[in-house]
């Protein structure tokens, strides 16, 4: 597991295809925990780069 700030669009990109391989994951294992957290940076991302108003 190396997750690391998601600062541009190719960091973006290699955390979404990441994500896909991980959708599966069982909460409470390390891959599950890699999702979530994962996750929270490309939501983290998301909301400053294409905010909604």
């Amino acid at each position: 597991m190396n997750i690391k700030p998601i600062r541009t669009k190719e960091d973006y990109d290699q955390a979404m295809i990441r994500l896909e391989n991980l959708f599966d994951a069982k909460k409470g294992t390390a891959k599950g925990d890699e999702l979530e957290k994962l996750s929270l940076l490309i939501e983290k991302y998301e909301d400053e780069k294409f905010p909604i108003d």
